[in-house]
């Protein structure tokens, strides 16, 4: 027999409005996750206070922690028969959001690179990601600018924002046109998002041994999680199933950095560095997935399918593979192939223009955090624990993918209504009670914002530099 997940909103510490938001926010999060139709559990909430916005972010943050940990109540479920009742701090979860570290006697670096971030074009606005040297380049290169921001906002201010916007892409850089939410709902893309599932899950016709559970508090002991992400979204998945257990090994190309949010996102991990373009690092890494049980991967969908590393050679490598893949924009549509990041897809969706609007400014005006990126991360987190336990249960494989654009629309479709924001900074209390030894410096780092059965998230490795490990299990 089996029932559906029951929700417990602690209403002592949740008002009525976030409890409306979380709930459905939850249901439509767990029911693609494949929770709705697991063997029951409560998932309750606790802690109080939100993130200011006209959109609600912390309720979201809350759902989406609660559905990775519904995903695994029923893993560990179908793997010891008692289930695990899970919480979520709804405090913790929205500090989580943002970041997770503090730095002790040493600093963050930048998170943006200096010419990045939102200029006014002669009919709208535009917002430029040139983290990546290669995409500043591009950038510039249509531009005809020195890299200063004075002289990107004169040259950008001839321009009209979607011609620029296409321009750019055009270069292989990125730019996102500031759209309306009703622009976006008639765009191309936004149509073909639209119809697209949350979350696009199957079960696979290739067979394995099937996996097995370690214990209840560290349910994916011994699973190895081959990580081909990067920035944000696909490496908080990989933090989390870090945070249960598995075997973390990260792949980067030779030169890639990312030193604005590393210290926060590797945490948990080993981190290697291989060149998929030269043959022998790319058979370094097919043997590599060849002993991997999970696969999560944020390449554009045409892009390992051209380094010779599409889905058949994947199946045939590893049959009974979780293979759990990101998109920005969708996987249908005439965007499917674009460069994306969390910043770029709420000036496209809508997201930054209503801000402006409801809040009377002059610029763009985005989430508070980049709740795109860390919803998704979370919900790829459950999917690949839904996809073990597929396995677990009938040695099948499993494919699952996400795209930022469609958890924006899930978010965008609640009511705009502006909240203050009281949720406040990290206080001590948020901290865990010892200090983390990081490749960069000693931090502390936020406590666990779920809570399965009696065990919280917990790593066994600090946070580590790119390529400062060895390619190898």
């Amino acid at each position: 027999m089996s029932r559906k997940s029951s929700i417990i909103i602690e209403s002592s510490a949740t008002p009525a409005s976030e409890d409306t938001h979380v709930r459905r926010f939850l249901a439509a999060m767990a029911r693609r996750s494949g929770s709705e139709c697991a063997i029951g559990s409560d998932v309750s909430f606790c802690g109080s206070g939100s993130l200011s916005s006209i959109f609600p972010v912390s309720d979201f943050a809350a759902a989406a922690v609660g559905a990775a940990g519904l995903a695994v109540a029923d893993f560990v479920t179908a793997a010891f028969g008692a289930r695990p009742h899970v919480q979520v701090d709804r405090r913790l979860a929205s500090l989580w959001f943002g970041s997770s570290l503090r730095p002790i006697d040493w600093t963050l670096p930048a998170l943006w690179d200096p010419i990045a971030g939102d200029y006014e074009t002669r009919d709208g606005w535009i917002r430029l990601h040139t983290n990546a040297p290669h995409h500043r380049a591009a950038a510039l290169s249509v531009l005809g600018a020195a890299p200063d921001r004075h002289a990107v906002g004169a040259a950008v201010a001839r321009w009209k924002a979607d011609d620029l916007e296409t321009a750019i892409v055009g270069n292989k850089g990125c730019a996102a046109a500031m759209r309306s939410l009703s622009e976006w709902q008639t765009h191309p893309q936004g149509l073909a998002v639209t119809r697209e599932p949350l979350i696009d899950a199957r079960a696979t016709d290739d067979l394995a041994q099937p996996v097995s559970a370690a214990t209840c508090d560290r349910p994916l002991h011994g699973v190895r999680v081959l990580d081909l992400t990067r920035v944000l979204a696909g490496p908080v998945a990989t933090r989390f199933l870090a945070g249960l257990g598995a075997d973390v090994l990260r792949i980067d190309p030779p030169t890639w950095d990312e030193p604005g949010v590393v210290p926060d996102v590797t945490l948990g991990k080993r981190c290697a560095r291989l060149d998929l373009r030269d043959a022998e690092d790319r058979a370094r890494l097919i043997e590599l997935l060849s002993r991997a049980d999970i696969l999560v991967h944020g390449y554009r969908p045409d892009a390992l399918e051209n380094l010779g590393l599409g889905t058949g050679l994947r199946r045939e490598t590893r049959p009974g593979l979780v293979d759990v893949s990101l998109n920005a924009y969708g996987w249908t549509g005439p965007w499917r192939h674009r460069r994306g990041f969390d910043s770029l897809v709420q000036m496209s969706v809508g997201i930054a223009d209503a801000g402006m609007r409801a809040l009377g400014r002059d610029r763009p005006t985005p989430l508070p955090v980049q709740a795109l990126d860390h919803a998704t991360g979370y919900l790829l987190a459950a999917a690949a624990v839904r996809g073990l336990r597929e396995r677990l249960e009938t040695g099948r494989g499993f494919e699952g993918r996400i795209s930022l654009a469609r958890v924006a629309e899930l978010l965008a479709s609640a009511p705009i209504a502006e909240t203050a924001g009281n949720l406040g900074a990290a206080g001590e209390a948020d901290w865990s009670d010892t200090n983390e030894a990081t490749d960069f410096g000693i931090a502390r780092r936020l406590r666990s914002p779920l809570l399965i059965g009696t065990a919280p998230l917990q790593w066994d490795r600090p946070a580590s530099r790119l390529g400062s490990a060895a390619p190898m299990w």
